[in-house]
């Protein structure tokens, strides 16, 4: 009696604790997925835009462009910090993420307490990249996935068409 009341027990506490370990999977997952998909994928829309805008405004505010590749790049390096520290990043993943990172780091950003000036050849440079984002499907006005594999397949194909060098 006493020892079928034990085993019992013994499977409700392993099943609570198995609950309790899938749970805090799901839910790192979801953290590293929302660092990407809000830190870097709608970043890089809004970069879209801003370039789009800039040779709207014949580049009026240059730095509205540079300061959102900013926010990318921070945004993918915050997004492979927290992947690697919660161990939720592929391998393969983490290597997509550098590629791009190197790739956009090309580009003119500011530096602390400096703005960058974009020389016309900048501006050409930005302009090609916007064409790039549009294509992968990263732009304003274009529907874009909330999940991982979807913006993992853009981040790869960024990569791919991003010449190195740029210019």
């Amino acid at each position: 009696m006493k020892r079928k009341l034990i085993i019992r027990i013994s499977i409700g506490l392993n099943i609570l604790l198995i609950a309790i370990v899938a749970w805090g999977i799901i839910k790192m997952n979801f953290v590293k997925e929302q660092v990407l998909v809000t830190e870097v994928q709608h970043n890089l829309v809004e970069l879209e835009g801003l370039i789009t805008n800039q040779v709207d405004e014949n580049w009026s505010e240059p730095n509205l462009v540079t300061v959102e590749l900013g926010d990318v790049l921070n945004g993918i390096w915050v997004g492979i910090t927290t992947g690697e520290q919660i161990g939720t990043l592929s391998k393969s993943d983490k290597e997509i993420l550098e590629k791009l990172y190197s790739k956009l780091n090309q580009y003119p950003k500011d530096e602390l307490y400096r703005f960058v000036d974009l020389t016309e050849e900048d501006k050409k440079s930005f302009v090609e990249l916007r064409e790039i984002l549009r294509e992968v499907g990263l732009g304003i006005n274009i529907t874009i996935s909330a999940s991982m594999d979807s913006f993992m397949k853009q981040a790869e194909e960024l990569v791919e068409k991003i010449n190195s060098p740029i210019n």
